[in-house]
């Protein structure tokens, strides 16, 4: 082995360990004994690691309800953008049409525009939305559903591009001539084809609306029944003392779900992350 590809090794070991060790801290406060973790000489190990923590957060009789509402945000969030941005990526792609390339470049500059700069805007709007349509107002995840899916989509149709063009126009051509319509081709053939492209969209989408604190807090301003895991936090921050083992150990629980998602699709997403960086 080379010197460079020595070099090169150390730097990804270093690199991920910084990356890992949030997620250790996070785990060690969790089964740290109170005491320890309000220390003022903290270390990065304990001789009693005890579950206490863990205990404390799934006594709070609505962190179930909480795990489901984030569950259900996040689910139709990415079933929707899988749906969405492949009708649409195809859509752009197949189809020839007045202003598509102006679409295309809109898609691209929705992708940077702050999330903060869009928050107030979007709360008046779910506001005035409510009055129409329920689902969709304040202190109801319908409104984060819409607002995840509106964020999500941009990024989800300029990637699934990628993976639609790659797929020849000879192999449609093909198709049709042994008689599959272009909605047969569409589900049958294209779709498994841009598949690895669906995960890696899968997983930034579900990623982005499990973890969401900026916009439940948002939008979910009042009532405890809708809130998601992030919010179900505050129940720890207390005024006169914040109870940092239970805040650690529920992020300990609700990075496992996460961690879970993504071994499942692993293999997909390093195939559909290589696509399109080749699209």
């Amino acid at each position: 082995m080379s010197r460079r590809q020595l070099v090169a090794d150390a730097v990804c070991v270093i690199v991920a360990l910084l990356v890992a060790f949030p997620l250790y801290w996070m785990v060690l406060s969790a089964l740290k004994p109170a005491g320890e973790v309000l220390t003022r000489d903290p270390r990065p190990w304990t001789a009693a690691p005890t579950v206490d923590s863990f205990r404390r957060v799934l006594d709070v009789e609505s962190f179930g309800r909480y795990f489901v509402n984030s569950t259900i945000v996040a689910v139709l969030v990415v079933a929707c953008a899988l749906l969405i941005s492949f009708l649409a990526a195809v859509a752009l792609t197949r189809f020839g049409f007045r202003g598509r390339t102006v679409l295309v470049v809109m898609l691209l500059v929705a992708q940077m525009v702050p999330v903060e700069a869009l928050t107030i805007p979007l709360f008046f709007l779910m506001r005035s939305l409510g009055d129409v349509a329920p689902a969709f107002g304040l202190n109801r995840l319908g409104a984060l559903v819409l607002v995840h899916l509106a964020f999500s989509l941009p990024f989800a149709i300029w990637m699934l591009r990628g993976f639609v063009a790659a797929v020849p126009s000879d192999l449609e051509e093909a198709a049709a001539l042994d008689g599959a319509g272009r909605l047969r081709f569409t589900w049958q053939i294209l779709f498994p084809l841009v598949a690895p492209g669906l995960v890696a969209v899968s997983v930034v989408a579900f990623i982005h609306a499990w973890n969401d604190f900026l916009f439940a807090k948002t939008f979910l301003i009042s009532g405890v029944d809708n809130r998601t895991l992030p919010l179900g936090l505050l129940v720890f921050f207390k005024p006169e003392e914040q109870d940092w083992g239970a805040i650690m150990a529920g992020s300990t629980l609700m990075t496992i779900p996460v961690l879970v998602f993504f071994i499942l699709v692993q293999r997909h997403l390093v195939a559909g992350m290589a696509g399109a960086v080749k699209g």
